[in-house]
């Protein structure tokens, strides 16, 4: 094992609601990975999260005992001055954005989703400007730091900063993770044990193998071995036969894809109703910062795992440790094509099982990738590659073409009204298209 050293994180979007997971993992983990500083970054609007949020960390800290310094600050230079891992999980627009993103869609008959259609392209020409501002700063200040980035939509934001900047980073997601979880727990045995095949990108992946003990176990799978589903996606289940004749499982985001006519159905009833997954966020992050305030508490709430990103901490912590000692163990990530998939450009992101060394990860190519998949990736690689650049240059006839080529917006008219709307409705954060 390699001589341990006291590290710096910085964490971007540190008043977020997921930190206390991170902090907890952090503790957890010391005896591998000692930090000896980690500062949680916010800006003035969160500053107040951050507060509180801080404050719950730094009581987590004291309780552990460990020498580990937490800074608050709004100064992310600051922050990010010789780290060693900077994390991004940060919300440009705050909740009232995704709430947007998620209403108007469903409003002109389209999936309204955070990651997803024309909410996650929002999303997405929101951030990246942003995220691409922060590389700046890492490439100056840490040049040798790696960016870890869990902001959504993270397959894309990676793809942006390995196109517009020299920063290291990788793309992370706690889909994969929850899925090994699910594995583990279906078959009674250790998360060690278990090695599912993940063939895509982000949120929109299908498991093509599921190693159990050495054995294939994805043809029971199929046959409805329970059922792989998340708090962020209504669960209604796969049709059996389509899942059979697929020969994968998709994740569940793909639900939005395989059956948008029922999942659409199910937004308009819910935003009828209770509101959209943002509107319930809102109510679960109120609760959280009420729970976080109190000076007692010492130890991440349970009721975290109600916020849907259950199990990140232990993914961000989990590849830390493994850039950090070269473990050399498989981690799905999300990481340059290059070359992976003959289908797509090189310079895409994909979510793919890696092989975490202390110089970065390696891509392991899959054993197999169905053809019947193939089409709606490139469809979707298609429509990223494309907002992506549309997010640096502002260039609204590049929006208009992503837009349109989105598998989920139906026509050249919807998508036009769409982009408009949001266009507008984003305004503040779009400097970039009013310029």
């Amino acid at each position: 094992m390699k001589e341990q050293r006291k590290i710096k994180i910085a964490v971007i979007g540190g008043g977020s609601s997921y930190t206390p997971e991170l902090v907890e993992g952090l503790i957890k983990g010391y005896s591998d990975m000692p930090v000896s500083e980690l500062w949680l970054v916010d800006i003035e609007e969160g500053r107040h999260k951050l507060e509180i949020v801080g404050s719950l960390a730094k009581r987590m800290v004291k309780k552990s005992g460990l020498p580990m310094q937490v800074h608050l600050t709004l100064d992310r230079r600051e922050a990010i001055q010789g780290a060693d891992f900077v994390t991004t999980q940060m919300r440009v627009g705050l909740l009232e954005a995704r709430k947007l993103d998620e209403h108007i869609p469903i409003r002109h008959g389209v999936i309204g989703q955070e990651t997803t259609g024309p909410g996650g392209m929002f999303k997405a020409l929101r951030t990246i400007p942003v995220i691409l501002d922060i590389c700046r700063d890492i490439e100056e200040l840490a040049p040798n730091a790696w960016m870890l980035n869990f902001t959504n939509p993270a397959g894309m934001v990676t793809e942006a900063v390995t196109k517009y900047s020299r920063v290291k980073t990788v793309g992370l997601c706690n889909s994969p993770i929850n899925f090994k979880k699910f594995l583990a727990e279906a078959y009674q045995t250790p998360e060690s044990q278990v090695l599912p095949e993940f063939v895509g990108i982000n949120h929109l992946h299908w498991v093509t193998s599921a190693l159990v003990d050495g054995k294939e176990r994805l043809p029971e799978l199929l046959m409805g071995k329970g059922e792989y589903t998340a708090k962020n996606v209504p669960t209604m289940g796969w049709d059996p036969e389509f899942l059979q004749s697929l020969v994968c499982i998709p994740t569940y985001y793909l639900k939005y894809y395989y059956m948008t006519t029922e999942m659409l159905e199910e937004e308009k009833a819910a935003l009828e109703k209770d509101g959209t997954r943002a509107d319930v966020v809102s109510r679960v992050e109120k609760e959280l910062f009420e729970l976080y305030a109190d000076e007692t508490l010492e130890d991440k709430p349970k009721q975290l795992e109600q916020r849907g990103g259950a199990f990140y901490s232990e993914a961000a912590v989990h590849l830390m440790q493994s850039l950090y000692l070269g473990r050399n163990d498989i981690q799905t990530l999300n990481v340059r094509n290059g070359g992976i998939y003959d289908f797509l450009p090189e310079d895409a992101s994909i979510e793919i099982n890696c092989v975490v060394t202390s110089g970065g990860p390696i891509p392991l190519a899959p054993k197999h990738v169905p053809q019947q998949i193939k089409g709606l990736l490139h469809a979707v690689k298609t429509y990223e590659s494309l907002a992506i650049d549309a997010a640096v240059s502002g260039d609204r006839g590049l929006a208009l073409q992503a837009m349109v080529h989105h598998p989920l917006v139906p026509s050249v008219s919807i998508a036009k009204v769409l982009l408009e709307e949001l266009l507008e409705a984003h305004k503040r954060y779009l400097p970039n298209f009013f310029a």
